[in-house]
C-alpha cells in the first residue's frame, strides 16, 4: 500500500467551506486513530507560513530602532535574527502587550509584514519557510492539515494584491507543490456552484469588519484597482477571476487531488464524500 499523505491541503474560495472541511477531515482521521495537526488560517504558530510577522534587513531594523528609540530595548528583546534578516512576530507581541502597544510603532512594523513586501521578496521568504517545514515534517511522524495557505495565499498576494500575470502566480504554487513532494501531499479543493450566493452568505454570517476589510483588499489594489472595481459587485468580479485562475492552477498540479462540491451545505452527505476520499489514502491506525 502506498504510504499515506503526511500533508493534507484544503483550498477553495471564501465561503466555500474550507474551515468546515478541514475540521471534518481532522475528525474523520481521528475516527481512524490518526492524529492530524490542524492549522487554520490566521494561526500564529503555523509551521509553513507567516501570519503577523514582519521581516527587516539589518539596516532597516536599525532605522526602526532610531525612529522608535524609546522602544529600542523592547524591540531588541523580541527580534529573531536568521539568515541575515530580522523577523518580528508583531501579532504575538500585540497580544502580549495588549492595547498599550503603540499604534505608531505597530503601523511602522506592519509596513514590513511579509505579505506586504514586494511579490519576489514574499515568495522567497514563503518558499524558504515551506522548505524548512518539509524537511522537519519528512523526518517526523505527524500528519499535517493546512487550511488555504497553499493556493489561496500565492493567488491572493500575487493576483489580487499585485496584479501579477497568471504564469507568475502559477509558478509560485507549482514551486510549493514541488517543495512538499516528499510529504506526498493530498489536495482537497472545495467548490461552490454559485459563487455569488456562497460569498454573500459568508458576508452575512461573518463580522462586518471582515467583509469591509475583504472588499477593500480586493478592490483597492492590484487586479481590482486596475479595473476600477468597487464594492461587493467589484469584489465578486475579482473573485470570479480568481476562481478561473485557481481552476487552471488546480488542473496543472500533478499531486494527489480531489474536487468536492459543497454547494448543498448538506453536512451528512458532505461528510460521506470526504470520508470516501480519505479512505483511498488512509487505513485505520493500530
Amino acid at each position: 500500500m502506498t504510504p499515506a499523505p503526511k500533508l493534507i491541503l484544503i483550498e477553495g474560495l471564501p465561503g466555500s467551506g474550507k474551515t468546515t472541511t478541514a475540521t471534518l477531515v481532522q475528525e474523520l482521521l481521528a475516527e481512524k486513530n490518526i492524529s492530524a495537526r490542524l492549522f487554520l488560517e490566521g494561526n500564529l504558530e503555523h509551521p509553513a507560513d507567516y501570519d503577523g510577522v514582519s521581516c527587516f534587513g539589518e539596516h532597516e531594523f536599525a532605522e526602526l530602532l532610531v525612529t522608535f528609540y524609546k522602544y529600542r530595548d523592547f524591540l531588541n528583546d523580541h527580534i529573531i535574527r536568521k539568515d541575515g534578516r530580522c523577523f518580528l512576530e508583531y501579532r504575538k507581541l500585540q497580544q502580549k502587550v495588549g492595547p498599550e502597544f503603540p499604534d505608531e510603532l505597530l503601523n511602522a512594523i506592519f509596513q514590513k509584514d511579509i505579505y506586504e513586501l514586494p511579490l519576489e521578496d514574499n515568495r522567497k521568504l514563503i518558499t524558504d519557510k515551506w522548505r524548512e517545514f518539509t524537511a522537519e515534517a519528512a523526518d517526523g511522524q505527524d500528519t499535517y492539515l493546512f487550511d488555504c495557505c497553499f493556493i489561496q495565499n500565492p493567488v491572493t498576494v500575487g493576483m489580487v494584491k499585485y496584479g501579477a500575470d497568471k504564469e507568475t502566480v502559477t509558478s509560485y504554487v507549482t514551486e510549493l507543490a514541488a517543495i512538499t513532494e516528499p510529504l506526498r501531499p493530498l489536495l482537497i479543493y472545495v467548490e461552490q456552484k454559485d459563487l455569488d450566493y456562497s460569498f454573500e452568505k459568508a458576508v452575512r454570517e461573518r463580522p462586518l469588519e471582515w467583509s469591509q476589510g475583504f472588499i477593500e483588499y480586493y478592490t483597492n489594489q492590484g487586479y481590482g484597482a486596475r479595473r476600477q472595481y468597487s464594492g461587493l459587485e467589484g469584489t465578486l468580479q475579482v473573485l470570479k477571476a480568481r476562481k478561473e485562475l485557481e481552476e487552471e492552477i488546480y488542473s496543472g498540479l500533478t499531486l494527489a487531488k480531489h474536487k468536492v462540491d459543497n454547494s448543498a451545505f448538506d453536512n451528512e452527505g458532505y461528510k460521506q464524500v470526504i470520508a470516501g476520499i480519505l479512505k483511498e489514502y488512509f487505513k485505520k491506525a493500530d
